[in-house]
């Protein structure tokens, strides 16, 4: 037995390896990684086979299947073809696994496998992840003799075309807003840490989320007459979740700057305000500049990954920085005397001193002018209808009568 053949046993992914075992060099990325999938099969049955466990795995099969579509939606394609591909992925599988079984069934059984749980499924569901980003390339295939690029041990002609059928069956919606309104479902980006705009708390029944822009997001999956998701992301991974579609729209207290929008389309600001910075309120002489905050011996924390933390970078050059990452908690290291000042927007200034009677506002003048405003995927279709929907909330007055502080609510802490 070759060391390949021996690597392969053990749950090594080499292409000789993949060639051995019947699946071509093909110079289809798609077809390539479909065949990549299916040759970890062999594997799969050795698992199952060694354990006594049944081929078919009904409960796995709807997870595979769910998982897929609502994965499908991150690169624009249709759930109905991108669930009819994948189930026939998996009657692919299960006859492959079958074939096996059948072979072993006389002899040269394997004594030994690969975790399925530890070392192939995790396999699996890369090339899984593989095949979701490429299959929107579906129909820039060539059209000489595609089967022959699909050649597994164990698969049949029959399923072979099949999986073909089922790649020119895949569809895409036109633009972002059109997959909103044909799923019914708006996907809400938000960090769930930036009261008053986006607060997210655990309860027995699974994350609750609270705060103006989800008021506003109910609003506005209300406005296009679809239902609505929660996704949770950070503010340092907040573009990349974004540009990788696992979600619409980023509904967070989120700051429209030049960066963001090399990459972004934001809609019409719906709140301009600025930094400023909080202290304790004995501190308030002590602060009231920023020359005398960019002292030495001024301890002055900050939330890492957003517009705090860049406004900070550019503008702080001898004080001792802190970066906290728990922002629930990071106002109260300033009333713990863990840290002297913040640099935040003036909102949440106002929001964490109702909060907090020790923390008051260090000055009464910004620092910079900032503009809050919805962050959105480049699709011109998309932002036209939140611009809409956010110019008749605006004439209407319905969005600034949202920002009054309100005393009492629970502590959080982010923002950007």
């Amino acid at each position: 037995m070759t060391p390949c053949r021996i690597a392969g046993l053990i749950g090594c992914i080499c292409l000789s390896w993949f060639s051995e075992h019947g699946v071509t060099d093909t110079t289809e990325p798609l077809l390539q990684s479909i065949n990549q999938r299916l040759a970890l099969m062999q594997n799969v049955a050795a698992y199952k086979w060694i354990h006594k466990l049944p081929v078919e795995d009904l409960q796995r099969e709807a997870v595979v299947v769910d998982a897929a579509s609502e994965g499908a939606l991150r690169y624009g394609i249709t759930p109905a073809s991108s669930e009819q591909f994948f189930k026939v992925q998996i009657s692919a599988a299960k006859e492959i696994q079958n074939y096996w079984f059948s072979e072993w069934a006389d002899n040269n059984a394997p004594l030994v496998a690969p975790d399925l749980d530890g070392e192939t499924r995790p396999r699996l569901l890369q090339l899984g992840d593989a095949i979701l980003a490429q299959l929107p390339t579906a129909h820039e295939m060539r059209d000489e003799n595609p089967a022959g690029d699909l050649i597994v041990e164990g698969l049949s002609e029959a399923t072979r075309q099949a999986i073909l059928d089922a790649l020119g069956n895949i569809r895409l919606y036109p633009d972002r807003l059109a997959q909103i309104l044909g799923t019914l479902q708006l996907r809400v980006g938000t960090t769930g840490d930036y009261p008053p705009f986006s607060l997210r708390q655990i309860t027995p029944d699974g994350a609750d989320y609270s705060g103006i822009d989800i008021q506003l997001a109910h609003e506005l999956a209300h406005h296009l007459g679809v239902g609505i998701i929660f996704v949770p992301t950070t503010w340092p991974t907040l573009m990349h979740d974004l540009n990788a579609g696992h979600f619409d729209i980023a509904m967070s207290g989120v700051s429209r700057t030049e960066s963001r929008e090399k990459s972004a389309y934001f809609s019409t600001a719906y709140l301009s305000g600025g930094k400023t910075p909080i202290v304790r309120c004995e501190d308030v002489d002590r602060f009231d500049t920023l020359n005398k905050i960019d002292q030495p011996d001024v301890r002055l924390i900050v939330n890492p990954g957003g517009t705090n933390e860049r406004f900070v970078d550019d503008n702080i050059r001898r004080a001792q920085i802190e970066r906290f990452d728990d922002n629930r908690s990071i106002f109260t290291q300033i009333i713990r005397k863990q840290a002297d000042v913040m640099i935040t927007d003036r909102i949440e200034v106002t929001h964490q001193s109702a909060l907090h009677p020790g923390l008051c506002p260090a000055m009464k003048e910004n620092l910079n002018l900032q503009e809050k405003a919805y962050l959105l995927p480049q699709d011109t279709n998309l932002k036209a209808a939140v611009d809409a929907w956010l110019a008749l909330r605006t004439t209407r007055d319905k969005i600034s009568s949202l920002f009054k502080p309100k005393p009492g609510t629970a502590d959080g802490a982010k923002h950007n």
